[in-house]
């Protein structure tokens, strides 16, 4: 998987709000903190039920 979109950050923990609509929960192993409210690239594995399992997250 490798989408676009806004990471951002609730109570849960991180979200990717997709370009193309929609969202996913991530599930990461780094705290991406300088990215977050930006627009950014996170490459993974969708894991079902609108969960991945980044293995990047960088500056789109």
């Amino acid at each position: 998987m490798n989408e676009t979109g806004r990471l951002l950050r609730d109570e849960a923990g991180f979200l990717l709000q997709r370009d193309c609509g929609g969202s996913y929960r991530l599930v990461l192993l780094r705290v991406p903190v300088d990215h977050v409210e930006k627009r950014v690239r996170v490459q993974g594995y969708y894991a079902g039920d609108n969960i991945v399992e980044a293995e990047g997250v960088a500056a789109a």
